[in-house]
Protein backbone atom coordinates (compact mmCIF):
# COMPACT_ATOMS: atom_id res chain seq x y z
CA UNK A 1 0.00 0.00 0.00
CA UNK A 2 0.96 4.01 0.03
CA UNK A 3 2.67 3.49 3.05
CA UNK A 4 5.72 0.76 2.09
CA UNK A 5 5.61 2.99 -1.37
CA UNK A 6 7.20 6.33 1.02
CA UNK A 7 9.93 3.78 2.81
CA UNK A 8 11.63 2.68 -0.12
CA UNK A 9 12.32 5.69 -2.03
CA UNK A 10 16.13 7.27 -2.15
CA UNK A 11 17.55 9.98 0.47
CA UNK A 12 16.90 13.22 -0.22
CA UNK A 13 19.31 14.53 2.33
CA UNK A 14 20.80 17.86 1.48
CA UNK A 15 19.14 18.80 -1.45
CA UNK A 16 16.59 21.67 -1.47
CA UNK A 17 12.84 21.48 -3.82
CA UNK A 18 10.44 23.95 -4.04
CA UNK A 19 6.52 22.86 -3.75
CA UNK A 20 4.13 24.55 -4.76
CA UNK A 21 0.54 24.93 -2.72
CA UNK A 22 2.50 23.42 0.33
CA UNK A 23 -0.92 23.57 2.33
CA UNK A 24 -3.12 21.48 -0.02
CA UNK A 25 -4.39 17.68 0.65
CA UNK A 26 -2.19 16.08 -2.16
CA UNK A 27 1.30 18.89 -1.47
CA UNK A 28 0.84 18.29 2.52
CA UNK A 29 1.63 14.86 2.41
CA UNK A 30 4.28 15.09 -0.36
CA UNK A 31 5.79 17.70 2.14
CA UNK A 32 5.74 15.34 4.70
CA UNK A 33 7.56 12.39 2.49
CA UNK A 34 9.99 14.75 1.35
CA UNK A 35 11.37 15.66 4.79
CA UNK A 36 11.41 12.07 5.85
CA UNK A 37 13.71 11.26 3.05
CA UNK A 38 16.05 14.21 4.30
CA UNK A 39 15.09 17.18 1.14
CA UNK A 40 15.57 20.72 2.81
CA UNK A 41 11.96 21.69 1.42
CA UNK A 42 10.36 25.18 0.30
CA UNK A 43 6.48 25.41 0.17
CA UNK A 44 4.62 28.03 -1.16
CA UNK A 45 1.61 29.52 1.06
CA UNK A 46 -0.48 32.38 0.39
CA UNK A 47 0.34 33.48 4.12
CA UNK A 48 3.16 31.86 5.85
CA UNK A 49 2.02 33.74 9.07
CA UNK A 50 -1.69 32.28 9.09
CA UNK A 51 -0.47 29.81 11.60
CA UNK A 52 -3.92 27.56 11.42
CA UNK A 53 -3.95 26.90 8.13
CA UNK A 54 -0.29 26.19 7.88
CA UNK A 55 -0.06 24.61 11.71
CA UNK A 56 -0.01 20.76 10.06
CA UNK A 57 3.15 21.76 7.75
CA UNK A 58 5.19 23.25 11.16
CA UNK A 59 3.85 20.32 13.13
CA UNK A 60 6.25 17.98 10.62
CA UNK A 61 8.96 15.99 11.40
CA UNK A 62 11.82 17.88 10.20
CA UNK A 63 9.95 21.20 9.65
CA UNK A 64 11.51 23.21 12.32
CA UNK A 65 15.01 22.45 10.73
CA UNK A 66 14.47 21.65 7.42
CA UNK A 67 11.12 23.34 5.71
CA UNK A 68 10.29 27.00 5.39
CA UNK A 69 6.81 28.14 4.25
CA UNK A 70 7.26 31.47 1.67
CA UNK A 71 4.82 33.88 0.15
CA UNK A 72 3.87 33.10 -3.59
CA UNK A 73 1.56 33.64 -5.82
CA UNK A 74 0.92 31.66 -9.41
CA UNK A 75 0.10 34.51 -10.87
CA UNK A 76 2.54 36.75 -9.46
CA UNK A 77 6.39 35.82 -11.47
CA UNK A 78 8.50 37.68 -8.81
CA UNK A 79 7.19 35.52 -6.28
CA UNK A 80 7.78 32.17 -7.68
CA UNK A 81 11.32 33.56 -9.06
CA UNK A 82 12.31 33.97 -5.21
CA UNK A 83 10.40 30.74 -4.47
CA UNK A 84 12.79 28.67 -6.61
CA UNK A 85 15.91 30.58 -6.19
CA UNK A 86 18.66 27.77 -5.45
CA UNK A 87 16.23 24.73 -5.94
CA UNK A 88 17.08 22.00 -7.42
CA UNK A 89 13.45 20.75 -7.89
CA UNK A 90 10.17 21.84 -8.25
CA UNK A 91 6.82 19.98 -7.97
CA UNK A 92 4.01 22.36 -8.70
CA UNK A 93 1.28 20.92 -7.20
CA UNK A 94 -1.20 23.79 -6.75
CA UNK A 95 -4.19 24.58 -8.78
CA UNK A 96 -7.99 25.67 -7.96
CA UNK A 97 -10.43 22.98 -8.38
CA UNK A 98 -13.48 24.21 -9.79
CA UNK A 99 -15.93 24.37 -12.87
CA UNK A 100 -15.88 28.12 -12.74
CA UNK A 101 -13.96 29.11 -15.84
CA UNK A 102 -13.15 32.41 -14.46
CA UNK A 103 -11.58 30.73 -11.31
CA UNK A 104 -10.07 27.75 -13.21
CA UNK A 105 -8.79 28.50 -16.36
CA UNK A 106 -6.47 31.31 -16.00
CA UNK A 107 -4.97 30.60 -12.82
CA UNK A 108 -4.45 27.04 -13.97
CA UNK A 109 -2.80 28.09 -17.69
CA UNK A 110 -1.33 31.25 -16.36
CA UNK A 111 0.30 29.98 -13.45
CA UNK A 112 1.89 26.55 -14.87
CA UNK A 113 3.55 29.21 -17.61
CA UNK A 114 4.79 31.25 -14.72
CA UNK A 115 6.10 27.91 -12.99
CA UNK A 116 7.91 26.83 -15.88
CA UNK A 117 9.42 30.04 -16.49
CA UNK A 118 10.16 30.40 -13.10
CA UNK A 119 11.54 27.24 -13.06
CA UNK A 120 14.14 27.88 -16.25
CA UNK A 121 15.08 30.95 -15.25
CA UNK A 122 16.21 29.82 -11.98
CA UNK A 123 19.26 28.00 -13.30
CA UNK A 124 19.74 25.18 -10.86
CA UNK A 125 16.16 23.22 -11.41
CA UNK A 126 17.33 19.93 -13.12
CA UNK A 127 13.24 18.37 -13.25
CA UNK A 128 9.89 20.12 -12.33
CA UNK A 129 7.28 17.34 -11.44
CA UNK A 130 3.53 18.83 -12.17
CA UNK A 131 0.66 17.28 -10.81
CA UNK A 132 -1.92 17.29 -13.59
CA UNK A 133 -4.87 15.50 -13.50
CA UNK A 134 -6.84 12.38 -15.11
CA UNK A 135 -9.35 15.19 -16.33
CA UNK A 136 -6.67 15.91 -18.65
CA UNK A 137 -6.81 12.18 -19.98
CA UNK A 138 -10.33 10.86 -20.15
CA UNK A 139 -12.89 14.11 -21.08
CA UNK A 140 -13.38 12.64 -24.84
CA UNK A 141 -16.75 11.06 -26.22
CA UNK A 142 -14.69 8.75 -28.10
CA UNK A 143 -13.84 6.58 -24.91
CA UNK A 144 -16.29 3.66 -24.48
CA UNK A 145 -17.90 2.36 -21.68
CA UNK A 146 -14.97 0.84 -19.51
CA UNK A 147 -12.68 1.22 -22.14
CA UNK A 148 -9.30 1.83 -20.69
CA UNK A 149 -7.46 4.86 -21.29
CA UNK A 150 -3.24 5.21 -20.84
CA UNK A 151 -1.09 8.24 -20.82
CA UNK A 152 -1.08 8.75 -24.80
CA UNK A 153 -4.75 9.65 -24.25
CA UNK A 154 -5.74 13.83 -24.07
CA UNK A 155 -9.01 15.26 -22.98
CA UNK A 156 -10.86 17.10 -25.93
CA UNK A 157 -10.85 20.11 -25.64
CA UNK A 158 -14.08 21.10 -27.65
CA UNK A 159 -15.74 18.66 -26.08
CA UNK A 160 -14.91 19.75 -22.39
CA UNK A 161 -16.30 23.10 -23.55
CA UNK A 162 -19.66 21.68 -24.75
CA UNK A 163 -20.22 20.01 -21.71
CA UNK A 164 -19.07 23.12 -19.46
CA UNK A 165 -16.68 20.82 -17.62
CA UNK A 166 -14.22 23.65 -16.96
CA UNK A 167 -11.93 21.98 -14.65
CA UNK A 168 -11.18 19.38 -16.99
CA UNK A 169 -10.50 21.93 -20.19
CA UNK A 170 -8.49 23.73 -17.78
CA UNK A 171 -6.09 21.30 -16.78
CA UNK A 172 -5.91 20.29 -20.09
CA UNK A 173 -4.72 23.33 -21.39
CA UNK A 174 -2.70 23.85 -18.35
CA UNK A 175 -1.10 20.47 -18.61
CA UNK A 176 -0.25 21.12 -22.48
CA UNK A 177 0.92 24.46 -21.77
CA UNK A 178 3.49 22.92 -19.41
CA UNK A 179 4.74 20.23 -22.40
CA UNK A 180 4.95 23.01 -24.80
CA UNK A 181 7.00 25.96 -22.59
CA UNK A 182 9.57 23.05 -21.37
CA UNK A 183 10.27 22.17 -24.58
CA UNK A 184 10.95 25.66 -25.18
CA UNK A 185 12.80 26.24 -22.48
CA UNK A 186 14.31 23.21 -22.16
CA UNK A 187 13.49 21.93 -18.89
CA UNK A 188 13.02 18.30 -17.77
CA UNK A 189 9.38 18.06 -17.02
CA UNK A 190 7.34 14.94 -15.47
CA UNK A 191 4.02 14.97 -14.95
CA UNK A 192 1.87 12.68 -13.04
CA UNK A 193 -2.18 12.54 -13.53
CA UNK A 194 -3.93 11.06 -10.30
CA UNK A 195 -8.23 10.42 -10.49
CA UNK A 196 -9.99 11.55 -7.61
CA UNK A 197 -7.64 11.25 -4.39
CA UNK A 198 -8.68 9.60 -1.06
CA UNK A 199 -7.10 9.10 2.17
CA UNK A 200 -6.27 10.81 5.50
CA UNK A 201 -6.23 14.02 5.88
CA UNK A 202 -3.01 16.19 7.24
CA UNK A 203 -4.99 20.24 6.98
CA UNK A 204 -7.68 20.87 9.53
CA UNK A 205 -10.42 21.50 6.43
CA UNK A 206 -12.08 18.82 4.13
CA UNK A 207 -10.96 19.27 0.53
CA UNK A 208 -12.63 18.79 -2.45
CA UNK A 209 -12.00 15.04 -3.09
CA UNK A 210 -12.49 13.90 0.69
CA UNK A 211 -16.18 15.99 0.68
CA UNK A 212 -16.92 13.77 -2.04
CA UNK A 213 -17.02 10.95 0.28
CA UNK A 214 -18.16 12.68 3.44
CA UNK A 215 -21.72 13.85 1.62
CA UNK A 216 -22.46 10.21 1.62
CA UNK A 217 -22.44 10.11 5.25
CA UNK A 218 -23.27 12.69 6.74
CA UNK A 219 -27.03 12.48 5.97
CA UNK A 220 -26.58 16.08 3.03
CA UNK A 221 -27.63 13.51 0.24
CA UNK A 222 -30.07 10.55 -0.25
CA UNK A 223 -29.60 9.16 -3.17
CA UNK A 224 -26.00 8.89 -5.73
CA UNK A 225 -25.50 9.85 -9.32
CA UNK A 226 -25.16 7.05 -11.72
CA UNK A 227 -21.67 7.82 -12.32
CA UNK A 228 -18.76 6.02 -11.95
CA UNK A 229 -15.07 7.65 -10.69
CA UNK A 230 -11.60 6.13 -10.19
CA UNK A 231 -10.36 6.39 -7.18
CA UNK A 232 -6.13 6.89 -5.78
CA UNK A 233 -4.83 7.20 -2.07
CA UNK A 234 -3.31 10.05 -1.47
CA UNK A 235 0.01 8.19 0.17
CA UNK A 236 0.17 6.61 -3.34
CA UNK A 237 0.12 10.24 -5.32
CA UNK A 238 2.68 11.47 -3.23
CA UNK A 239 5.08 8.76 -3.61
CA UNK A 240 4.16 8.74 -7.34
CA UNK A 241 5.69 12.56 -7.02
CA UNK A 242 8.93 11.53 -5.15
CA UNK A 243 9.68 8.54 -7.66
CA UNK A 244 8.80 10.49 -10.70
CA UNK A 245 11.28 13.19 -9.19
CA UNK A 246 14.01 10.62 -8.40
CA UNK A 247 13.91 8.16 -11.11
CA UNK A 248 16.91 9.30 -13.29
CA UNK A 249 15.21 7.70 -16.43
CA UNK A 250 11.13 8.69 -15.58
CA UNK A 251 9.54 11.18 -17.97
CA UNK A 252 6.63 11.95 -19.77
CA UNK A 253 3.05 11.55 -18.24
CA UNK A 254 2.41 9.01 -15.58
CA UNK A 255 -1.17 7.92 -14.40
CA UNK A 256 -1.99 7.15 -10.98
CA UNK A 257 -5.29 5.90 -10.37
CA UNK A 258 -6.66 3.03 -9.01
CA UNK A 259 -9.98 0.97 -9.56
CA UNK A 260 -12.88 2.73 -10.82
CA UNK A 261 -15.95 2.19 -9.27
CA UNK A 262 -19.69 3.60 -9.63
CA UNK A 263 -21.06 5.61 -7.43
CA UNK A 264 -23.48 2.96 -5.96
CA UNK A 265 -20.24 0.81 -5.86
CA UNK A 266 -18.58 3.72 -3.24
CA UNK A 267 -21.97 3.75 -1.35
CA UNK A 268 -22.38 -0.13 -0.55
CA UNK A 269 -18.73 -0.59 0.61
CA UNK A 270 -19.03 2.71 2.97
CA UNK A 271 -22.43 1.24 4.09
CA UNK A 272 -20.65 -2.32 4.74
CA UNK A 273 -17.32 -0.54 6.61
CA UNK A 274 -19.55 1.81 8.61
CA UNK A 275 -23.43 0.87 8.92
CA UNK A 276 -23.99 3.74 11.28
CA UNK A 277 -23.70 6.18 8.78
CA UNK A 278 -27.00 6.97 6.73
CA UNK A 279 -25.11 6.04 3.66
CA UNK A 280 -27.69 6.28 0.24
CA UNK A 281 -29.22 3.06 -1.13
CA UNK A 282 -31.05 4.59 -3.71
CA UNK A 283 -29.65 6.07 -7.53
CA UNK A 284 -30.98 9.60 -8.07
CA UNK A 285 -34.01 9.53 -9.87
CA UNK A 286 -34.63 5.60 -9.50
CA UNK A 287 -32.54 5.01 -12.54
CA UNK A 288 -30.49 1.91 -13.13
CA UNK A 289 -26.51 1.88 -12.60
CA UNK A 290 -25.73 1.88 -15.93
CA UNK A 291 -22.62 4.48 -16.28
CA UNK A 292 -19.22 2.04 -15.96
CA UNK A 293 -16.87 5.43 -16.62
CA UNK A 294 -13.55 4.60 -18.08
CA UNK A 295 -10.49 2.57 -16.75
CA UNK A 296 -7.13 3.63 -16.61
CA UNK A 297 -3.91 2.13 -16.92
CA UNK A 298 -0.84 2.76 -14.01
CA UNK A 299 1.16 0.27 -15.85
CA UNK A 300 3.95 2.61 -16.27
CA UNK A 301 3.50 4.59 -12.44
CA UNK A 302 3.89 0.37 -11.28
CA UNK A 303 6.64 -0.78 -12.75
CA UNK A 304 8.78 2.35 -11.51
CA UNK A 305 7.83 0.60 -7.58
CA UNK A 306 4.81 2.88 -6.92
CA UNK A 307 2.15 0.72 -5.79
CA UNK A 308 -1.80 1.58 -6.08
CA UNK A 309 -3.91 0.92 -2.41
CA UNK A 310 -7.27 -0.56 -3.37
CA UNK A 311 -10.06 1.17 -3.23
CA UNK A 312 -11.66 -0.19 0.18
CA UNK A 313 -8.69 1.12 2.20
CA UNK A 314 -8.86 4.45 0.76
CA UNK A 315 -12.57 4.81 1.11
CA UNK A 316 -11.88 3.09 4.94
CA UNK A 317 -9.22 5.81 5.71
CA UNK A 318 -11.01 8.70 4.48
CA UNK A 319 -13.58 8.27 6.61
CA UNK A 320 -11.55 7.17 9.65
CA UNK A 321 -9.86 10.97 9.33
CA UNK A 322 -12.91 12.07 9.10
CA UNK A 323 -13.66 10.95 12.41
CA UNK A 324 -10.94 11.82 13.64
CA UNK A 325 -10.73 15.37 13.35
CA UNK A 326 -14.12 15.70 14.26
CA UNK A 327 -16.04 15.72 11.31
CA UNK A 328 -17.96 12.50 11.84
CA UNK A 329 -19.50 11.20 14.65
CA UNK A 330 -18.14 8.28 16.58
CA UNK A 331 -20.33 5.35 17.21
Amino acid sequence: MGVENITSLVSGHGHTVCVTGAAGFIASWLVKLLLEKGYIVRGTVRNPDDKAKNAHLRALDGAAERLTLVRADLLDKKSLHEAFRGCEGVFHTASPITDDPDEMVEPAVNGTRNVINAAADAGTVRRVVFTSSIGAVYMDPRHGPGEEVDETCWSDLEYCKKTKNWYCYGKTVAEQTAWELAKERRLDLVVVNPSLVLGPMLQLGVNASTWHILKYLDGSVQTYADAAQAYVHVLDVAAAHARVYEAPDASGRYLCAGSTLHRGEVCRILAKLFPEYPVPNKCKGGTPETNKGCRFSSHRLTELGVGITPASLCLYDTVSSLQDKGMLPLS
